[in-house]
């Protein structure tokens, strides 16, 4: 039986990635050649918008607490996914969590330095969300403070190119560099291709795999498999044309044939909130 899966880091998985990052000490990643699946390292300054959500309360100071990303659209605006800040990955309502923190500018989160820390204020989760199905998958986060004008990348609305079936796009994270619980301390990034929609209706039809739709949802990866997100990437970006056209949501396994990445498609996200014409 395949196992779809959400690509927060699970509570669980916490304890187990906080080990190998101890044992491999604050010189360098997990796997230099490897990526969220498949892809390189990057510098912080490279994706600015790219953020880490954290709570060192819940998840421990190893990696300073991270364990979902965002991206923010806004000084004061960040998105990212709604099962990101789920009870079930929280340990609680997401309100009693009082260090949740999102951490910009910084790309070795095992350092603890560079960057900023910055806290959330506010978080809106999108009432329409499906946990079971995963569809209207993201949240809006209120920060306290303003990012930096040039850490805010734009967002593609619907018709833009950019979300054009075998567009190069590029997904950034911290999550899971093997599908095997290995978690680097720097942001990587995989090198993708927007997939038509027809191949996702078709690798996730429902049932316990879960069921694609094209209007909240989109599909990236490679067909043959090898690069792709994973666990500990959830609610990052995926961009394209120099356009945020996702947010990273779910999938079967990670960089497996014929099970592509799924993401919250981004024009869904500005319908919803009425920044269509922002």
């Amino acid at each position: 039986m395949r196992r779809r899966l959400s690509r927060a880091l699970a509570r669980p998985l916490v304890l187990a990635a906080a080990v190998l990052a101890l044992s491999v000490g604050p010189s360098g990643p997990v796997a230099a050649d490897r990526v969220v699946i498949g892809g390189f390292p990057v510098d912080a300054s490279e994706s600015p918008w790219t953020v880490a959500l954290s709570s060192r309360d819940q998840f421990g100071g190893t990696r300073a607490g991270q364990f979902c990303g965002g991206v923010a659209v806004g000084r004061n605006t960040v998105l990212t996914a709604a099962h990101c800040v789920d009870e079930e990955v929280l340990g609680g309502p997401p309100e009693r969590v009082r260090d949740l923190k999102v951490i910009a500018g910084r790309t070795d989160l095992f350092s603890d330095r560079g960057g900023r820390e910055v806290a959330v204020r506010e978080i809106w989760v999108n009432p329409a969300y499906d946990g079971v199905s995963n569809v209207g998958d993201f949240a809006v986060l209120t920060l306290a403070e303003p990012l930096p004008a040039d850490s805010v990348i734009g967002m593609a609305v619907g018709g833009d190119p950019a979300y054009a079936v075998g567009e190069a796009a590029t997904v950034y994270g911290w999550g899971d560099v093997s599908g095997a619980g290995e978690y680097p301390n720097s942001l990587r990034a995989a090198r993708v291709r927007v997939l038509p929609d027809a191949l996702c209706e078709e690798a996730y039809p429902g049932g316990e795999d879960g069921v694609y739709d094209a209007r909240s949802m989109l599909c990236a990866g490679e067909a043959k498999g090898g690069r792709d997100a994973c666990q500990g990437d959830s609610g990052g970006p995926l961009v394209a044309q120099g356009r945020l056209i996702g947010l990273v949501s779910w999938g079967i396994g990670c960089g497996r044939a014929g099970s592509p990445g799924v993401y919250t498609r981004v024009s869904g996200i500005m319908r919803t909130l009425g920044w269509a014409h922002m």
